[in-house]
């Protein structure tokens, strides 16, 4: 991996990290902000304590060495998360600079699930 692969992935995967677990302490914590902007899009209370749990879960999968299909469930699950959201926010009619956040959290996991280092990946069965 080049020099420049590495300063990619890890400037995306450090500032993926600092957003997802960030944004996990206050879903978990219901913060008051984010309750109501959770309600008034219709999904229930609880579904903030599995997002952020799931959330800091990843990022602590994310940043351990070894246990690649960990990291692949992670990023899928950052994947799947974060284009929900902006999904949600253009379901609900949002405006755009509300899809901001999310929308930068899931370039930051492409970026960083492409140049993630060799043994950072799932090694293919071969027969």
């Amino acid at each position: 991996m080049s020099k420049r692969n590495k300063i990619i992935y890890w400037i995306a995967t450090l500032w993926l990290s600092l957003g997802m677990l960030s944004t996990g302490i206050v879903q978990l914590l219901h913060v008051e902000e984010e309750v109501a902007f959770v309600l008034a899009m219709g999904y229930p209370l609880y579904f903030l304590t599995i997002l952020g749990i799931w959330k800091i879960l990843g990022v602590i999968a994310i940043l351990t060495p070894r246990f690649p299909l960990f990291k692949e469930w992670a990023y899928a699950g950052f994947f799947f998360a974060m284009s929900g959201a902006i999904f949600s926010h253009v379901a609900s009619g949002h405006p755009l600079t509300d899809m901001f956040g999310p929308a930068l959290l899931l370039i930051l996991t492409i970026v960083s699930w492409y140049f993630r280092p060799a043994e950072r990946k799932l090694i293919p069965v071969t027969q």
